[in-house]
């Protein structure tokens, strides 16, 4: 979608509307509600199935949109049919905002400022979770939460877990898999791998212990968002990034991209033969069937370049395993007894292998750890000799 409104020009009220997701919290709602209006009209009031005086209390905003629930659905559901709605009546943009009475609708005039700096974005709404009577449960896992979005979309923010965003409408994806609390991650990884830019925007909370209403459970609903992000790891090292890889690889061209983003990268020496030591300490280590997935998980902690470390993992090239092998079983042998005597030769077998397995396991970390080191040295001393020599 393009962008229409100029960066000064004020945003006409018919582009955006505001999305209250409600379930039993009819202490706070009200409140909500009435502080919301000061700032639009344009509301869309969604009760999931609420079993307390919510639809006493809505029968009075009875001339804005409502839908209704016949029973609880899930936070997840109640945004996606808000969000449907907001579309069938034109609207570019929903803000979101938490029912329980967290959030100040004071804060909506800096979500349209900060829109109109930058459209099409993707706002969040950052908390400060230091403050008085954030719940340390919140704060847990809201890190918990920014470690792994930082992970699964290489973006860093400081709140992925606050329900007061402002959303793109016609740019996010427009079909998903979670109908809970976890549809709030879901949202935000699957747009930020669209493209979408995703900002965080500071915002006010007050967590008030005798009025606040909170439905997250944590034993099922964490669950469920380990699930989620267990899925997104993986579609983000299996797809997204090698996608993105061959994207940039095919924008830039294949030689320049090789030349300049592989082999001259502007990583330091120090970088590129840590990454060299990584990929020889994964490719000798014992973790078969992970080494990939552990290689792109350490290569993306520490921001190493990923096509060097996955270059020098391949010392565990097939004709190099029976040695790789032999190796850690010798070297384990010094640190670990075994009766069995080790001969390299077609008589080494998977049951040697088996009856040697802590011998093995040992040795393979010990030996992976000495190369790894070596040859990140090695590769650092030339790496500063040919720097010094094309200087």
């Amino acid at each position: 979608m393009e962008a229409t409104l100029l960066p000064q020009e004020p945003l006409n009220p018919i582009h955006f509307c505001v999305i209250v997701p409600t379930y039993n919290n009819h202490k706070t709602l009200k409140r909500v509600l009435d502080s919301v209006l000061d700032y639009t009209q344009n509301i869309i009031i969604v009760n999931d199935g609420s079993t307390d005086e919510t639809s006493e209390i809505l029968k009075h905003y009875s001339q804005y949109t409502q839908i209704h629930h016949p029973k609880n659905i899930g936070k997840g559901r109640a945004l996606r049919n808000g969000f449907r709605k907001a579309i069938e009546m034109n609207f570019d943009y929903a803000i979101t905002i938490d029912s329980d009475g967290q959030h100040f609708a004071s804060d909506i005039p800096n979500f349209i400022d900060e829109i109109q700096k930058e459209p099409n974005s993707l706002l969040i709404g950052s908390r400060n979770m230091m403050q008085e009577n954030v719940p340390k449960k919140s704060s847990f896992g809201n890190k918990f939460s920014n470690f792994w979005f930082w992970f699964e979309t290489g973006i860093k923010l400081t709140d992925t877990q606050s329900g007061f965003r402002l959303y793109p409408l016609k740019l996010i994806p427009k079909q998903f898999y979670t109908n809970k609390f976890e549809f709030e991650i879901e949202v935000i990884v699957r747009s930020a791998w669209k493209g979408i830019v995703l900002k965080n925007i500071p915002i006010q909370i007050l967590y008030d212990p005798t009025e606040r209403v909170s439905h997250f459970r944590p034993f099922k609903d964490f669950t469920r968002i380990s699930i989620l992000n267990t899925v997104l790891v993986l579609n983000a090292l299996l797809y997204i990034k090698p996608r993105d890889f061959f994207r940039k690889a095919k924008k830039k061209g294949f030689k320049k991209f090789f030349l300049e983003d592989i082999l001259e990268s502007n990583d330091s020496n120090f970088k590129k033969s840590a990454a060299i030591a990584l990929g020889v300490f994964i490719g000798i280590s014992p973790f078969w069937g992970f080494q990939t997935i552990l290689l792109l998980f350490f290569a993306t902690l520490f921001k190493l370049n990923k096509i060097i470390a996955y270059m020098a993992s391949n010392v565990s090239f097939p004709p190099f395993i029976p040695f790789l092998i032999f190796g850690s079983l010798k070297v384990g042998s010094y640190f670990v007894s075994s009766d069995t005597p080790l001969i390299l030769d077609s008589s080494l077998s998977l049951d040697d292998i088996q009856q040697n397995a802590t011998q093995y396991i040992v040795g393979s970390l010990i030996l992976a750890s000495v190369s790894g080191l070596s040859l990140g040295l090695l590769s650092y001393a030339l790496l500063s000799v040919f720097s010094s020599k094309k200087k």
